[in-house]
Order: structure tokens, then sequence, then C-alpha cells
């Protein structure tokens, strides 16, 4: 079982206390005004975690059918939705191998979705592969990974030190890898049923030229990047070194 699997296991409820699952709102204000509020569009949730994307746009009108590798994070979605009386397609599927052709109008991959937390380049670029293969012709991706200009400038251990909240998780034992662009850590979490877990983990940064890359090799045929704020997406943000995420459109 690789790290990402183990951490979301019985992390449902935690998962949704965490200060990154905190600006889902605001989010999915972007994400509508990028897709003109069109309520006749289909969007594919990857990565969906706990559907906290996929249930805020669901109640905003939108049909979204939200996809994660984790049953204990689905289950979550789905207790939600239900207690919400909303209808959302939640499936079980692994990102490395979507089976969807030519079947949405909008795919989104927030807050590392799946991607970046594979542990190859190649399983990444699958995650990708997969995305651009569910759309239609003209449709949209937008997702959000993390910035490889950020720790060439910073610290991540004094980022992540001053980003503790208490109850969440906490990251340290930080190596960051300039050959692979990886940084190597410890994830310290306490699961829903009160077990402390100690995982050694491996997350890909990646830098704008790379995705730019990725996604011109895959046929996107317009990319823009932008800094990624929490619960604040916009194309006025300049990506910069200090922008921790890095908030990617593209445009099949």
């Amino acid at each position: 079982m690789q790290w990402y699997e183990e951490l979301f296991r019985d992390y449902g409820k935690k998962y949704d206390k965490e200060s990154f699952a905190q600006g889902t709102a605001g989010e999915c204000d972007f994400i509508e005004k990028e897709i003109a509020c069109n309520k006749g569009l289909r969007i594919l949730d990857i990565g969906c975690g706990t559907g906290r994307h996929a249930l805020e746009l669901a109640r905003r009108g939108y049909e979204v059918v939200g996809i994660d590798l984790s049953e204990s994070l689905l289950a979550r979605a789905k207790e939600k939705a239900a207690a919400q009386n909303l209808r959302i397609d939640f499936r079980k599927h692994d990102a490395r191998a979507l089976p969807f052709s030519n079947e949405f109008d909008l795919a989104i991959m927030l807050c590392e979705g799946a991607f970046p937390l594979m542990e190859t380049d190649e399983m990444n670029y699958r995650i990708l592969r997969g995305a651009v293969a569910a759309l239609r012709p003209g449709g949209k991706l937008i997702f959000t990974t993390l910035n490889g200009l950020f720790p060439l400038f910073h610290p991540l251990s004094e980022f992540f030190a001053a980003d503790r909240k208490e109850g969440n998780a906490e990251y340290g034992d930080h190596s960051f890898d300039l050959m692979t662009f990886r940084d190597h850590n410890t994830t310290t979490v306490v699961d829903d049923r009160g077990h402390k877990k100690k995982l050694r983990c491996n997350e890909r940064y990646y830098v704008p030229c790379e995705i730019t890359w990725l996604l011109t090799t895959l046929g996107f045929n317009k990319i823009d990047m932008f800094g990624a704020r929490l619960g604040a997406f916009s194309r006025g943000d300049k990506l910069t070194t200090g922008d921790f995420e890095m908030l990617v459109i593209a445009v099949k």
C-alpha cells in the first residue's frame, strides 16, 4: 500500500477539518466563472476526496461525477451528499486508469487530487492523459499542483512549520531532491478512529515549463498558469516563486 492510500484510510472527517480544505466556496466561484455558469456542462472531479468541490457545484445546479481511489473518502462524500439531499455520481476509480472518453466539458483536480502524489513521473503523466481523454473537444481542465519554483527559494520545513494548525496533519523531516524535484517528508496524522499514523511520503513539485510541455504533448491548445491562493483563485495572480501551489487552466 502506497503512503497516500494509507494516509486517506479512515480520514474523511479529519480531512474536512484540514486548513487546506477550507476554501471550497471561493474556488467554486472561480470554476463557475471559468465556465460562464453554464449549468448544461458535465463536470468530472478527479481525486474528489470527501467531495467538497463536487458537493458545492452540485448544490449550485451542476452535474458532477466524482472519482477517487479511497473508499474511506468516498464513503464520507456519499454520506455528506445524502445528508444534503444532493445527487452526485461518486465512483471508485484509479486516476491513472480513467475509463472515460469524450464525456465531460470540464475536469477539475484540486488540492493535489491524485496529481502529483504518484510515486513516478510516468504515473502522474497517465493521470493527465486520462483527464484529456475524458474531455470533449474544447473541454477545459482546471487543476492545482505543487510549484517547483517555491522550494528553490523557500525551505519547505519553515513553510510547513509556519502553516501548522492544531489538530491538522504535521509535516517534518523534509528532504527536497533537486535531481527529481521530489520532497521526501514524514507526515503524521491522527485518523477518524483516533489512531496515530506516521508515514514516509514523497510528492513531486513541477516547474511551469514542465507542465506546459506535458499538457502540450497531450494535445491541449491553450495553457495558462497562475498562483493558487486558498479559496481565492484568480487569473489576476501572476505565478511567482512565492506561490506554494500553481493553478493551471488548459483547454483541449
